[in-house]
């Protein structure tokens, strides 16, 4: 869940850290997604822990810390950034209330937001910093399994490999946003754009794969590859899913269909998807004999929580300035 919600953070890295201006139509509508991805998973997560009217005492019990816990700084980082980023997406309410009727409103607005321009180049930071922290530390979480987890996941690159797919993954997901928000709400397509953007989702997910294959090849588990049964071919099939579109970008890029760049970039989400699952559920082992399956309230409440994601995308979007570009000219404009 974090990592598709990383479209914030990929689109931020492009905009703030190496200039490209030009991708900032896509900013809010990523921050957006970033902020209810985050938002979700966090609830999905207080309701995982068992025990959720307690996880308020995270980070406020500071003398309880376990400093050596790479899941106490997952814990942190996440709270701290699904704040940073409705901080980020702020000014796309205060410029609608900017112009409210209630003048206190308008005038708390307009106080509110003077500050927060002067402050933004601190916030947006901090919101590159947290997401670089917590998603490379998911990795270090599973390294610290050992031996319990495979020889084709274990590695001490789990940190990079768990950060740069994220980033792969943001990326397709803000593709996916923009086609199908182009779509639903009537504003035009913005191809242009994100056929510039697959220039850096290939450079992303090639690295990715070279990065993958050099480390099993380097630490001489090679011979995995093809004898770990159904581990070997749900390798592979990540593989296939990051280098094919990442191949067909380079080659193709000026002559892909906006249908074509969707479908690659669902291929990328569901590689990312599964290394995810792959590591922390099917290549780790905790005990001989140990499976996992979720029950059906848990699959129930998985549906209901992006359902709800959805709902409340789609309300915000309808009610405040999120959306760069203009509405789609009509049928008979056309």
């Amino acid at each position: 869940g974090t990592a598709l919600a990383c479209g914030g953070y990929a689109i931020a890295l492009l905009v703030y850290v190496f200039n490209k201006g030009r991708y900032h139509p896509l900013v809010r509508p990523a921050i957006l997604t970033s902020a209810l991805g985050y938002s979700i998973a966090a609830v999905a997560i207080v309701l995982d822990v068992g025990r959720p009217w307690l996880i308020w005492r995270i980070p406020i019990s500071v003398g309880k810390w376990n400093l050596d816990s790479a899941l106490l700084e997952v814990a942190l980082c996440v709270m701290a950034y699904v704040i940073v980023l409705w901080i980020e997406l702020s000014p796309a309410f205060l410029e609608k209330w900017e112009n409210a009727r209630n003048t206190s409103l308008a005038t708390f607005a307009r106080s509110v937001g003077g500050f927060l321009q002067k402050s933004l180049v601190w916030i947006i930071a901090l919101g590159l910093l947290l997401p670089t922290m917590h998603q490379s530390s998911l990795g270090s979480v599973i390294m610290l399994a050992g031996p319990r987890l495979h020889g084709l996941y274990h590695t001490p690159l789990l940190p990079l490999l768990f950060l740069i797919s994220c980033i792969g993954m943001g990326y397709a997901a803000v593709v996916m946003e923009s086609t199908l928000s182009s779509r639903a709400f009537g504003r035009v397509r913005e191809d242009a754009m994100l056929k510039k953007l697959t220039r850096v989702m290939a450079f992303v997910l090639l690295l990715y794969v070279a990065i993958r294959l050099a480390d099993v090849v380097w630490r001489g588990r090679a011979g995995l590859l093809f004898s770990s049964g159904l581990l070997s071919v749900m390798f592979w099939l990540e593989i296939v899913l990051m280098a094919g579109p990442a191949v067909m970008y380079l080659v193709r890029r000026d002559s892909l269909s906006i249908g074509c760049l969707f479908r690659s970039a669902g291929a990328i989400v569901l590689a990312g998807a599964l290394y995810r699952f792959d590591a922390y559920l099917l290549a780790f082992q905790p005990s001989p004999g140990w499976s996992y399956w979720p029950t059906i309230p848990e699959i129930l409440l998985t549906v209901g929580l992006v359902a709800f994601e959805i709902l409340v995308f789609v309300l915000i979007i309808k009610r405040f300035p999120i959306l760069g570009g203009t509405s789609a000219p009509a049928a008979g404009q056309r």
